[in-house]
């Protein structure tokens, strides 16, 4: 076999297993950045290093893959999160429309959800792609550690404080997907009669709304904090918005939300934490630059 032909096998090789583990890499990026653009970003870095490399000192190409996309996208934080400092507002994930399997999978639904995605914000970029790769993706500390340059030790203590970190600000429940429906249906049915005391038994009292508009649309410019204020923003425009607010019911990053309309057009997507039954945090992402993705399913997954 010539050179060429060589040349043309190992491409064919590349893009076989790039193509087969394309969705993961996706997954891995974007928890990592929040940002479905760069991440698809980190996906095409990606790829032009993985063709470089010479596959037949490759074991394991799914761990290999996965460490250049975690590498990029670790590079891509470090750039973003200054960016992130001078943007207008509360930031909030990029919203994506998902398919009916990704709710299905607990983990996979919990580690995507926007609730979860916010928390991740306030981990530093190392903090954030150990706590994914290890908690999200069971990624060996071993393989964790030859990502971020740190010992297999450092990793682990890395590990357990991120852990902590998360743990005390994520959602003290996962409710099921029904629970998570029916208090959505609950306050759609109830913003659409424009009722406030109907909004009010929906949420709980110290609920939180945060909304992102990127300076582009009209938001809060910081979040709203106790049942009374919220419904005011809604009822009363959220804000100087006017015009019918409607809800129509969709899954975001593997959970229940609405994907919000005013006077039938598009204004945004509504995702929610549900507990106890009643709405403790509402994310309202309204930046036009965040909802490009809303017209088709991206394909999420942990394996």
């Amino acid at each position: 076999m010539n050179d060429h032909a060589n040349n043309d096998h190992a491409i064919d090789v590349a893009t076989e297993a790039f193509t087969e583990h394309r969705d993961l890499l996706f997954t891995v990026a974007y928890e990592m950045l929040g940002s479905a653009s760069d991440a698809e970003d980190v996906l095409q870095e990606t790829w032009l290093r993985w063709v470089k490399v010479d596959l037949g000192q490759v074991r394991n190409k799914r761990a290999y893959l996965v460490r250049i996309a975690t590498r990029q996208a670790l590079n891509r934080l470090r750039t973003i999160k200054r960016r992130r400092e001078e943007y207008v507002g509360p930031w909030l994930p990029e919203p994506l429309i998902t398919a009916p399997d990704v709710t299905e999978d607990v983990e996979l639904a919990e580690s995507v959800s926007m609730a979860l995605m916010i928390v991740l914000e306030t981990l530093s970029p190392v903090e954030r792609a150990v706590f994914v790769l290890r908690d999200a993706f069971d990624v060996t500390y071993e393989e964790i550690a030859a990502v971020v340059d740190k010992t297999p030790t450092a990793v682990r203590q890395i590990a357990h404080r991120a852990r902590l970190h998360v743990e005390t600000r994520r959602p003290r429940q996962v409710v099921s997907p029904f629970e998570a429906r029916r208090a959505l249906e609950l306050f759609r049915r109830a913003l659409e009669s424009g009722n406030p005391q109907d909004l009010i038994n929906v949420l709980a009292p110290d609920v939180v709304l945060v909304s992102d508009g990127g300076g582009v649309k009209q938001a809060a410019l910081r979040p709203i904090i106790g049942a009374q204020r919220v419904v005011g923003m809604f009822v009363h425009g959220l804000p100087k918005i006017e015009g019918a607010l409607t809800g129509e019911h969709t899954v975001v990053n593997g959970n229940p939300a609405l994907l919000m309309r005013l006077d039938g057009k598009i204004d945004g997507v509504l995702a929610v934490r549900v507990e106890d039954a009643r709405i403790t945090g509402l994310y309202y992402v309204r930046n036009p630059e965040k909802l490009t993705r809303i017209a088709s399913m991206t394909s999420l997954t942990l394996a």
